[in-house]
């Protein structure tokens, strides 16, 4: 019997934690994509740190089970990482 407890007691604290994990990933891609409408405005610092959390969510998301997720939110991450390097690039040729 405790056995069997300890065995839903694990598998619901592994679900817990993917959910958990889940919104993270999904928090921290809207944190870095919404700042690409005042891209211009952003410092070359502030580009390359939303360029380098694009490269560290990058490895998360292709960590997902479901293609068509990862393949949706690796190429939207993609773009908005394109869109900062550019910016970037822009802004270091001044």
């Amino acid at each position: 019997m405790k056995k069997v407890i300890s065995l839903f007691l694990l598998i619901f604290l592994i679900s817990f934690f993917s959910i958990t994990l889940a919104q993270d990933w999904k928090k921290e891609y809207e944190e870095i994509c919404s700042k690409t409408a005042d891209v211009m405005a952003l410092s070359i610092d502030e580009l390359r740190e939303l360029i380098s959390r694009c490269d560290k969510l990058r490895t998360i998301i292709e960590g997902l089970e479901d293609d068509s997720t990862r393949r949706v939110y690796l190429k939207r991450l993609q773009m908005c990482r394109d869109l900062y390097n550019f910016a970037l690039e822009q802004k270091l040729q001044k």
